[in-house]
């Protein structure tokens, strides 16, 4: 039950990601683009989920493309979001210094755009994870023969409030182990930031320095 959840919110949660990102990056940094793509993909962010069961059934069948696709969709619009606003945010100011020294195309977007935006795009990763969580809810609804939807449906078909709960407690549990580790990843590729968050822990560890060495 547990794998097959686990393995399919995990291809969902990358394949939208992937393309979250890169229509986000594409949307944020050009303004061509986002006239162009942002209106569609802000119409159909307002699709809800179970809408797209039937599209998705009809078009991939019951099997596991349709399963993923539908996770995929909803990991992907926090993480586009984050990651066009976080683009589009980034300090005027450092834009030009950055030109005045010389860097510009891939070099900008390297040494500037991307660790100025990464902020919001972690943000928009832990939105999308999220999403996917609740999505794969659906998603096993369609057809499903093991997973953790399926156990809530099985649950309430054969009269078993247990299976629910115990359901409903292991989306929980996954779904908070898997943010705090995303988390604890992502907190490394912006260590650099001076965040109040990053203040607060030095004063932490400047109070307990048992603390600093277990760090």
């Amino acid at each position: 039950m547990i794998p097959i959840t686990l393995l399919r919110v995990a291809l969902g949660f990358f394949l939208g990601t992937v393309a979250a990102t890169v229509l986000g990056a594409l949307t944020g940094y050009s303004p061509l683009w986002r006239r162009l793509l942002d209106p569609l993909l802000q119409a159909l962010r307002s699709i809800p989920s179970i809408a797209w069961v039937p599209l998705f059934v009809l078009w991939l069948g019951i099997f596991e493309a349709s399963k993923v696709t539908l996770i995929a969709v909803g990991a992907f619009f926090p993480v586009y979001l984050n990651t066009m606003a976080g683009i589009q945010q980034v300090d005027r100011k450092l834009v030009e210094v950055a030109r005045i020294h010389g860097y510009g195309g891939v070099a900008l977007v390297w040494r500037v755009l991307l660790p100025a935006m990464l902020p919001a795009y972690v943000t928009g990763l832990r939105g999308g994870l999220g999403l996917a969580w609740m999505f794969v809810v659906a998603a096993e609804f369609m057809g499903a023969s093991e997973g953790l939807g399926f156990l809530l449906i099985d649950g309430q078909q054969t009269g078993r409030p247990a299976h629910i709960i115990a359901a409903i407690l292991l989306f929980a549990l996954f779904g908070k182990l898997s943010d705090v580790l995303l988390a604890a990843l992502s907190r490394r590729f912006v260590a650099w930031q001076d965040s109040f968050e990053s203040a607060e822990e030095k004063k932490a560890d400047a109070a307990d320095p048992a603390r600093l060495q277990t760090v």
